[in-house]
């Protein structure tokens, strides 16, 4: 009976049911990890489970996608792009950090469900890539040129990396003439400072992202008094 009364899957491209179906499977993902099914996935999406299948070989496809979607750095670039340049630098830096932690926060919650359910590949692979790659660029590394096609980040991901640092170096320009370093390496600090923190364990090492732009625009040592 609940097959007959299910609504049919509105018209969609391919690419748009697609595209809908990864957006109602990662809060799923995130809450069961690979134990997540293919009828909780289509009874959320209000579609058929066979219409999963039309887009997706199988449930590992899914997952995967999942997890692409999730790195996909969009929308923390349009947030950190959406910070008034009219605000002080303190506060758009400390605007873009929030946006980049709950970012993590948003990865790590899908890693670690992944990871927790005995999946092969999700995100915590995806996470190592990209730090296997930052290492494999420094000069003399042991990991220099060693990556696999498989290891090696996508386009998709290539090109965030782009997009958020160019949103992030943008924060600086108003203070351009000011700052003892262009933007382009400020940013490429500030946001070093950001990703160790994620490494380090974000909110249970005890350190805030307010925390660390202060730290970042006004060093460790108090003002002498």
């Amino acid at each position: 009976m609940g097959e007959t009364t299910r609504r049919r899957a509105p018209g969609m491209s391919p690419e748009e049911r697609r595209a809908m179906i990864i957006t109602v499977a990662i809060p799923l993902v995130a809450e069961y990890g690979a134990a997540v099914t293919t009828k909780q996935v289509a009874r959320a999406a209000g579609i058929g489970e066979a219409t999963i299948f039309r887009v997706f070989e199988d449930k590992d496809e899914l997952i995967s996608a999942c997890m692409e979607e999730a790195l996909r750095p969009d929308q923390v670039t349009r947030e950190i792009a959406s910070i008034s340049l009219d605000d002080p630098l303190a506060d758009r830096l400390r605007a873009a950090a929030d946006a980049l932690a709950a970012h993590l926060e948003r990865i790590g919650t899908l890693a670690g469900a992944l990871h927790a359910t005995g999946h092969p590949s999700g995100a915590r692979n995806a996470m190592a890539g990209k730090l296997r790659t930052k290492r494999a660029k420094r000069p003399g590394s042991a990991e220099q040129g060693s990556e696999s096609a498989e290891q090696r980040p996508g386009p998709a991901e290539r090109e965030g990396g782009h997009q958020v640092r160019d949103a992030v170096a943008e924060l600086f320009e108003p203070e351009r003439d000011s700052l003892r370093l262009p933007p382009d390496k400020l940013t490429a600090m500030f946001l070093g400072f950001l990703y160790t923190r994620g490494r380090m364990g974000g909110e249970s090492a005890g350190v805030e992202p307010a925390e660390l732009v202060d730290l970042f625009l006004h060093g460790a040592l108090a003002e002498a008094k």
